[in-house]
């Protein structure tokens, strides 16, 4: 058949997998009765169902008699075209389960930094729990990483922390996140009496992440109508290396409440409220448009759902 040429379906004359599996217990027992107990259905269904092969064939294949059932010739041949069928749909299924067997024994994950350090262990440890058989690699990223990942086919799933879902994937909002100002305790606005203005945060030199990191984007948004982030003192690829320079009274800071809890509760920093600035957002689980997470991805979603 040429490339262009139209595919023809196949005739609805074509017996199911079902009817020609029964069909071959009835020649291999000679008894449409022990076919049917092979088979796990009654007597009668199979009659039924040999009978409703023979009109859609339009042609007898059993022979039924009080000593059992016998192929006509019609019905030896029918058989022995039905035990390639068969033989053919046992190769297609075992493929099938090598395939589902292969993608279920790996689970490749990228994730933004914030939700790889402090979210995606819990998970990952609940998922060697259900999945024990199942090889896990993280790439921890920002967001922009982890989207360009997921694209190129290098991720199965992906968790990011921006402002929406990256062009070309699909995504559902799994956890919800605030941003702080922190600063050392030394630092004088730990001891103003009033609030700090989100202008002053804007025009104040910050130690911020990286520009494509979700925190960056939520602050660039944020502060963009009270005239947009002065230059950053520093800017770090890493959550840890932000928290560290902070504490070293280096300036303050713009970062996930998830990643400085600790650091809050020991004092080593201190949170700065400011006035009129909102700084929630969403945490998102991301994979490519259209492709639905499925294995070792899909459950690892489900055992995200749960998180605050």
């Amino acid at each position: 058949m040429g490339e262009d040429e139209p595919s023809v379906p196949l005739s609805h004359r074509v017996p199911d997998l079902g009817a020609l599996e029964l069909l071959l217990a009835v020649a291999r027992l000679g008894s449409l009765g022990r076919a049917a107990r092979a088979r796990g259905i009654s007597q009668p269904a199979a009659s039924s169902r040999i009978r409703s092969m023979e009109r859609q064939l339009g042609v007898a294949l059993v022979e039924r008699s009080p000593r059992g059932s016998r192929l006509t010739d019609a019905g030896a041949l029918v058989t022995d075209w039905a035990r390639r069928v068969v033989e053919a749909a046992e190769a297609f299924d075992a493929g099938a389960q090598a395939l589902r067997g292969r993608r279920d024994s790996r689970l490749r994950v990228a994730a933004s930094m914030t939700i790889a350090e402090y979210l995606l262990p819990g998970w990952l440890i609940a998922l060697r729990a259900e999945l024990p058989g199942t090889a896990v690699s993280l790439l921890a990223g920002n967001s922009s990483v982890v989207a360009e990942r997921l694209l190129a086919g290098e991720a199965d799933l992906g968790f990011v922390e921006g402002l929406a879902v990256p062009a070309g994937l699909d995504g559902a909002v799994i956890a919800h996140d605030r941003l702080v100002v922190v600063a050392a305790p030394s630092h004088p606005w730990t001891r103003r009496r009033g609030e700090l203005t989100a202008d002053e945060l804007a025009a104040t030199p910050l130690i911020l992440r990286e520009r494509g990191s979700g925190t960056r984007q939520v602050l660039d948004a944020a502060l963009a109508a009270h005239g947009g982030l002065a230059e950053p003192l520093l800017e770090l690829a890493s959550t840890t290396a932000v928290k560290a320079a902070v504490v070293s009274e280096a300036a303050p800071s713009v970062l996930s409440e998830l990643a400085v809890g600790e650091e809050l509760g020991a004092r080593r920093l201190v949170e700065i409220p400011v006035r009129g600035l909102r700084l929630g957002r969403e945490l998102r689980a991301v994979w490519p448009a259209g492709q639905r997470p499925a294995g070792p991805a899909r459950r690892l979603l489900g055992l995200t759902r749960g998180t605050p």
